[in-house]
C-alpha cells in the first residue's frame, strides 16, 4: 500500500507471519462476531466449545459453517462428529460462553436435551441449529466444517457480541 495513503487512513500495514501473529489476531478481532457454543455428544458424553467462527452459507440447501482449531483438546470431538448443534448466545449468556471456554464436558448444571442425531441441544438461546456433518475442509489451524442443518429454533433478544478480546453487546440505533 502506498505510504502516503496508508498515513492519511491511519492504519499500520504488516505482512502477516510469526513474527506478526499478534498484529494479525488483534487485527482480525477488529471484526465484531457472535458468540455460540457448539455441542457434540462424544464417546464420553456430551461435549461443547465455545466458538465465534459461525456462519450461514446457503439458505437452499440450509447449510452453516464454523472451524474448531485443531489444538483445541476437545477437537477430535468435532472434527469426527457426524451430529452437532450451533447455539447463537444471548447478552445475558456471557457465564455460558465464559463456561464452555473451560469446561467443555461440564453439562450437570445446564437444561438440555438430545437433537436429531444425539446431538446436545441447550434449551435457552437466541437461535439454535442442530446440523449433520455435510463437509470438513482442512483449513491451515484450524478445520472448516459445514453442517447441513436438519432443524433451527429462534428466540427473542439481543445478541452476545465478541470483539477486540471482550465481550459486550449491539446496540439497536435509529
Amino acid at each position: 500500500m502506498d505510504g502516503a495513503l496508508e498515513k492519511a487512513l491511519m492504519m499500520q500495514s504488516f505482512t502477516p507471519g510469526p513474527e506478526t501473529a499478534r498484529d494479525l489476531r488483534d487485527a482480525l478481532g477488529r471484526f465484531a462476531t457472535g458468540v455460540t457454543v457448539v455441542t457434540a455428544q462424544g464417546p464420553h458424553g456430551p461435549v461443547g466449545i465455545t466458538a465465534n467462527s459461525f456462519a450461514s452459507v446457503s439458505l437452499d440447501p440450509a447449510l452453516v459453517l464454523w472451524s474448531p482449531a485443531k489444538s483445541s483438546s476437545r477437537f477430535p470431538v468435532f472434527a469426527e462428529a457426524r451430529h452437532f448443534a450451533i447455539h447463537v448466545l444471548g447478552d445475558d449468556q456471557r457465564d455460558l460462553a465464559a463456561h464452555f471456554v473451560r469446561h467443555g464436558q461440564d453439562f450437570g448444571a445446564l437444561d438440555y436435551a438430545d437433537g436429531p442425531g444425539g446431538a446436545p441441544c441447550l434449551g435457552r438461546c437466541l437461535a439454535r441449529f442442530a446440523c449433520k456433518t455435510e463437509a470438513v475442509h482442512d483449513a491451515g489451524d484450524h478445520v472448516i466444517i459445514i453442517g447441513a442443518v436438519l432443524e433451527a429454533a429462534l428466540a427473542e433478544g439481543a445478541p452476545l457480541v465478541f470483539s477486540q478480546g471482550t465481550y459486550g453487546h449491539f446496540k439497536h440505533g435509529h
